[in-house]
């Protein structure tokens, strides 16, 4: 595919049209705003034509019509348990075409594409590791691959273009390629996405039968554990049906290492504070203390240690965008922000992650702009 001008930053665009995205939701959608503010042309199709309607109004594309030109490229951005099925007829309907897909579950697509007799030579899977806790349309996002890994699954027949294509849209969309086999694509994602989804769902299932005074008691850290439990039921079984194996896999360890806790918690003798159950519940945090420090860091470097700033912010509109600005005129930046907000009050706390060496800097530079820094 030969290099081309983007119109807005002149930089060069390794994706060449037309693009044909199948499924006009959150991915395709995002993909199409971006690739359409490149200069790419893309077309749009999808089995609802009101959906592919309003991702042509945000600014993905132009309606697929029966005398569009032929695509360069055919990316199937349909749910998981249909993907196979559409990547099996772009291949035949687009037999010059590279087609890839986005679903998040590899091995039971390629198996499926594979069985059929498609031409494997021009079909590579793709995965990028993006989204949002609401899917649809009407929530995709022109950079809402930026800074993600991109993970490129070819297969044993995929030939070299094809793969140089998938690694040219990734960086055009301002992702991080990297290339993976299914199999290990598939182990991955069930230990860091599928097996979240559904803990923090069975988590927050237990607030349905809460008391509301309980609730009312909730902080930062049941909504940090709870945020993606607002996520689309019919897309993620979908999801999580296509990759059963490892995702139970993974469930099995988590319920294993669960369940001596709670036998601890059942068990715990007669003595007070019991030191089985001191010891169960050390254990556990001890381990997840090791754990997450194995998570990357920004833009997948080492983990990083940062001094927390609090700020109390008025529930006032404007307040954060004044912070932000304050923040600036200091020379200091933000390396991660989060928002906690307590139910009833007209404040929210800010939490400014910052270079240790420039913390208390920026708290006394804050105070003195007005802001009342909360002790930790």
């Amino acid at each position: 595919m030969a290099n081309t001008q983007s119109p807005l930053s002149g930089t060069e665009v390794g994706t060449t049209g037309p693009v044909l995205i199948i499924g006009a939701g959150l991915l395709g959608a995002s993909l199409g705003m971006r690739l359409s503010k490149l200069g790419v042309p893309v077309f749009l199709r999808d089995i609802y034509p009101v959906v592919s309607a309003l991702a042509c109004d945000m600014g993905a594309g132009s309606t697929w019509e029966e005398n569009s030109p032929e695509p360069a490229l055919v990316v199937v951005a349909t749910p998981p348990d249909v993907a196979a099925d559409q990547v099996i007829a772009a291949l035949k309907e687009f037999p010059d075409a590279i087609v890839t897909d986005v679903a998040s579950v590899k091995s039971v697509i390629l198996a499926e594409v594979a069985e059929a007799g498609a031409d494997l030579s021009r079909y590579v899977g793709c995965h990028p590791m993006a989204g949002r806790e609401r899917s649809g349309t009407a929530f995709a996002r022109e950079d809402l691959f930026e800074s993600r890994p991109w993970v490129i699954v070819p297969n044993g027949k995929t030939v070299a273009g094809a793969v140089l294509a998938m690694r040219s849209l990734a960086l055009d969309v301002g992702s991080l390629p990297l290339q993976l086999e299914a199999e290990t694509h598939d182990q991955s994602v069930a230990l860091v996405s599928h097996v979240p989804q559904l803990v923090s769902s069975v988590l927050a299932a237990q607030l349905a039968r809460a008391m509301p005074e309980s609730l009312g008691l909730a902080g930062q850290g049941l909504r940090d554990t709870t945020r993606i439990a607002s996520s689309d039921p019919a897309l993620w079984a979908a999801i999580i049906a296509g990759n059963a194996e490892h995702v139970a896999k993974m469930l099995r360890g988590f319920a294993d290492d669960m369940q001596q806790v709670l036998h601890a918690l059942e068990h715990p003798g007669a003595a007070i504070p019991s030191p089985s159950l001191v010891g169960a519940v050390t254990l556990a945090m001890r381990q997840g203390n090791l754990g997450v420090a194995r998570i990357p860091g920004k833009h997948g470097g080492a983990p990083r240690r940062y001094q927390e700033i609090m700020v109390k912010v008025p529930d006032e509109a404007g307040t954060l965008g004044r912070l932000f600005q304050a923040v600036g005129e200091t020379g200091i930046n933000i390396e991660d922000l989060e928002l906690e907000h307590s139910p009833g009050a007209a404040f929210g706390i800010a939490r400014l992650a910052i270079e240790p060496n420039s913390a208390a800097s920026l708290a006394e530079k804050l105070e003195i702009k007005g802001w009342e820094i909360v002790a930790s």
